[in-house]
């Protein structure tokens, strides 16, 4: 009904965690205007918003909105060293999601940026505990360190790798991969790994890629 709203945070309508890093109100999903809208009223986080498919995703600063028009919508989210995910169903959703992005031999390729197997992995590495939970709710991103020794790569080659698919990603359009020196390492591995959840870069088949668990592996 018109005037209905629901704030999602620490100390929301609906609790998502007590995790200090999440803000009190972060997410609100409101009616305006014969639309139910989805709007970030936090002050520092940003989501990540996309349709089932990953064909269409936005990211959502704070102060701004975007309206819910599909009938499932994900959302992927960071405070601290934990993502969250949920989804929106509304019933009420008239748009149909634009086709799924294909892939091309040798790498995958999301828009006009094509990724080598090398960048494609290291992708998979970021995103794997939140591919392996299989349901909404949170995962924490490994620290480069972390992600390097699953690869068996020194943390020096992970990171030059991880500056040339941020590079390739911000030239493709996607925000958020680059910004101060302060916050870059923590905050670019957080978005990259909300970006590829979202526009479904990689999902929970390529987890064969890694190396399995426990295999040793010589950095290099």
């Amino acid at each position: 009904m018109p005037g209905t709203s629901l704030t999602l945070g620490r100390e929301g309508d609906v609790v998502i965690d007590d995790n200090p890093f999440l803000h009190r109100r972060f997410l609100e999903i409101h009616t305006h205007d014969g639309l139910w809208w989805i709007a970030n009223v936090g002050n520092h986080l940003t989501a990540t918003v996309a349709d089932p498919t990953g064909g269409l995703n936005a990211w959502l600063s704070p102060g701004a909105r975007m309206p819910i028009v599909f009938r499932e919508t994900s959302v992927w989210f960071t405070a601290g060293p934990t993502t969250y995910d949920f989804e929106i169903r509304y019933e009420g959703g008239v748009f149909a999601p634009p086709a799924q992005v294909g892939s091309d031999i040798g790498g995958t390729t999301i828009g006009r940026v094509s990724f080598t197997p090398d960048q494609r992995l290291l992708v998979v590495a970021l995103c794997e505990k939140a591919l392996l939970k299989g349901e909404p709710g949170g995962s924490s991103i490994p620290q480069s360190a972390e992600a390097a020794a699953r690869l068996g790569w020194t943390v020096t080659r992970f990171n030059r790798k991880l500056d040339n698919v941020c590079q390739k990603l911000t030239a493709g359009g996607v925000s958020g991969l680059h910004g101060s020196s302060d916050r870059l390492a923590s905050s670019r591995r957080a978005r990259l790994v909300e970006y590829a959840l979202a526009s479904r870069l990689v999902t929970k088949s390529d987890l064969v890629l890694l190396p399995p668990r426990g295999a040793t592996a010589q950095a290099r």
